[in-house]
């Protein structure tokens, strides 16, 4: 029967774990078209809302090492259900909230669920891998850049045209049905030997320097997810609705790359596939950066966006694979400290680019993380491990 074949289970599964990265991608992307709204509602400053988008990295990056801890002992499916639904609701909370108090709550709670669904997604989505025998990972996150495509591209037309509460209310419908109709296809994991179901830190540093390597990866996805609109409003003149699509169009460049990423690490290797994606996405914040001073038309900005979102596309499913097949390591153990340790740059330095980018703009801050992006191609090396060998481990 379909249901006893070890392939086309997990197959199902790797189509499950890719509809929960859409979900987690969606509700997410759906946030960036918020903000405006967000900072205008609660009449706060750029730095009030940098706070707030501290508590939301706060929370995503305690409930990763919770998720950490978690999966382990209960498994990515178990764990990944959990905080899939949860992160369904996360945007319709912070939408009602109707002070900056409740909303510092609502960002905690927002984050939590969404940082802890992505490292059980992404735990379950290594273990898919060995599964089937092959890489998944690049289009897996394909599937959350897809989602934040549909979630920032079509936030800024619904709120522009039903409100903020009603665009919120849309978007925890759409997310909890898909993830309903997801979830118990989800692979279970493999075994885990009784001496590695606790949790514990790596002791091979090769993964905290590729979680260094993430979080400067991730911090540009975090500056575009949370200030790009911002900077298309403030500093390029545009309207609300073409705002959404500077984090819609960076994030349909890479669903677009990833769902061929698989094929060209396949083909290239990790390491060249991750130098190529470093240059490309380099060049293309830097002339989003630019475009204030060369050629102050949105549209110019929203495409330097789209070739950055390009090359970002395959560096971060190849970190996190780095991390989840790393000699030693439980991959769930992996996942988590790299995945806490990059997304603190989508999550957190956000916050920190508010703080900058009210004194001088964020043209600057653009260039610099340009810069940033420069320096991660000299240690492409690390990268090696994300070819890996396939099939089942005991740890």
């Amino acid at each position: 029967m379909d249901a006893d074949n070890p392939l086309a289970v997990a197959l199902r599964g790797r189509w499950a774990v890719a509809a929960i990265f859409f979900v987690n991608g969606f509700v997410t992307g759906s946030w960036a078209p918020q903000i405006p709204v967000f900072l205008t509602r609660l009449d706060i400053t750029e730095s009030t809302l940098g706070l707030l988008i501290l508590l939301f990295g706060a929370g995503a990056v305690s409930a990763m090492v919770w998720a950490g801890h978690l999966i382990p002992k209960h498994g990515s499916k178990r764990v990944t259900t959990l905080f899939a639904i949860s992160c369904c609701f996360g945007l319709l909370l912070v939408a009602l909230a109707p002070t900056v108090a409740t909303a510092a709550v609502a960002m905690y709670l927002f984050g939590g669920a969404i940082g802890a669904c992505d490292v059980s997604m992404n735990a379950n989505a290594v273990t898919a891998e060995r599964k089937l025998g092959r890489a998944i990972m690049s289009s897996s996150h394909g599937f959350w850049s897809l989602g934040g495509f549909v979630g920032g591209g079509a936030g800024g037309i619904v709120i522009q045209n039903y409100g903020h509460v009603a665009h919120a209310a849309i978007v925890s419908i759409v997310a909890i049905a898909i993830a309903a109709a997801a979830l118990r296809h989800l692979v279970a994991d493999l075994p885990v030997a009784q001496e590695h179901r606790t949790f514990s830190l790596p002791r091979n540093p090769t993964v905290y320097v590729i979680g260094i390597m993430a979080l400067l990866c991730m911090n540009s996805e975090g500056a575009v997810l949370d200030w790009g609109a911002l900077y298309l409003r403030q500093e390029l003149g545009s309207d609300i609705a073409t705002a959404g699509f500077a984090f819609g169009a960076f994030a349909g460049a890479m669903a677009l790359m990833r769902f061929v990423g698989d094929g060209v690490r396949n083909r290239l290797g990790a390491v060249a596939t991750f130098r190529m994606s470093c240059i490309v996405s380099a060049a293309g914040m830097l002339v989003a950066g630019l475009s204030a001073a060369i050629a102050p038309w949105p549209w110019l900005a929203i495409g330097a966006f789209a070739v950055c979102g390009l090359g970002i596309a395959n560096m971060v499913p190849i970190l996190f694979s780095a991390a989840g097949n790393q000699p030693g390591v439980h991959a769930g153990a992996g996942v988590s400290v790299v995945t806490t340790m990059g997304y603190s740059g989508i999550l957190a330095a956000p916050s920190v680019i508010g703080f900058v980018g009210e004194k001088t703009g964020f043209a600057p801050i653009f260039i610099a993380i340009a810069g940033l992006l420069g320096l991660i191609f000299l240690l492409s090396g690390l990268t090696r491990a994300a070819d890996f060998t396939a099939g089942p481990r005991d740890q």
